[in-house]
């Protein structure tokens, strides 16, 4: 959500995620108009990527889902513990 990244910072930020895992959903998120992916023409290569008005949006949604999720997470666990038995 916070501006502009390359490649490897984005992966340094994800931890456990494959490069290639990384690069595949990159590509889908870029596809679906959610990231913009600029590269420039110098060697060794640089691409940087940073998200999309659209990107932004839903980005928004999710961190209010995370928030929703981490405060009622008790509450979730108990009601699995209370259907386990």
């Amino acid at each position: 959500m916070d501006g502009t990244h390359r490649f490897s910072e984005l992966r340094r930020k994800i931890d456990g995620v494959s490069e290639k895992m990384l690069a595949q959903t990159l590509q889908q998120l870029e596809m679906d108009g959610f990231v913009d992916r600029v590269s420039y023409p110098v060697v060794p290569p640089h691409v940087e990527y940073s998200l999309t008005p659209l990107g932004g949006q839903i980005g928004a949604q999710i961190d209010s889902l995370v928030d929703w999720i981490e405060r009622n997470l008790p509450r979730i666990m108990k009601a699995q513990q209370a259907r386990q038995g």
